[in-house]
């Protein structure tokens, strides 16, 4: 299967800003979820777009920088942290694709959206499980919102650095667990989740 069988089918019914949509961040311990939506110009693709995860971080990077200069149309967006404990991150998580899709000058016509559920719309939408891996529109909106993510978890490190976010980017590592346990948790921890403690930590002198 190409990642632009579903682009390419919907292209030829008539739809031109399909924008796919994907989130990184579901399963932290610290830090927001990111969302992001991309819209691929059908007449300018770019080749690589695969499942995030899948890549180096040199690839990702550059294909981040790429997907950006040659889409119709990118935004990306964070779920904040009170967004998360107050909603769940499901729901959080989906909101913040919403975001995307509502963002200003998006105008979307279709929407792929990776998972199995999203918000109710009146606008055209289909879910895909394993998006990143099937559509190249998925694929694009995981890419840059991984790129986003884990960029802003590396700033956030240089201020705690013993929970290690330059590397685990806030999942639930041993190393991330083990710092919760002796410091406390962050501003940046999301306190609804089970962090296995109740200490906060102490503010930077």
């Amino acid at each position: 299967m190409s990642r632009l069988d579903i682009e390419q089918k919907l292209w030829e019914e008539g739809f031109d800003r399909i924008m796919g949509l994907d989130e990184v961040g579901r399963g932290c311990l610290a830090g927001p979820v990111v969302a992001a939506g991309v819209i691929l110009d059908p007449n300018n693709l770019i080749e690589g777009i695969q499942d995030s995860k899948k890549l180096c971080l040199s690839e990702r990077r550059r294909l981040s920088t790429e997907i950006k200069k040659k889409a119709l149309y990118w935004t990306i967006q964070e779920g904040n942290l009170e967004m998360i404990d107050r909603l769940n991150i499901l729901w959080a998580s989906l909101e913040t694709m919403d975001m995307c899709a509502t963002s200003e000058g998006a105008n979307p016509d279709y929407l792929l959206v990776d998972g199995n559920r999203y918000l109710s719309t009146l606008l055209a939408h289909q879910c895909v499980v394993k998006g990143d891996s099937k559509s190249a529109s998925i694929g694009a909106a995981s890419i840059i919102a991984k790129v986003y993510r884990d960029e802003l978890m590396a700033s956030y490190h240089l201020e705690y650095p013993e929970y290690e976010w330059n590397q685990n980017v806030g999942y639930p590592t041993n190393t991330h667990k083990q710092a919760l346990k002796e410091f406390g948790y962050t501003p940046h921890h999301r306190i609804s989740f089970c962090l296995g403690t109740t200490k906060v930590r102490s503010p930077k002198s």
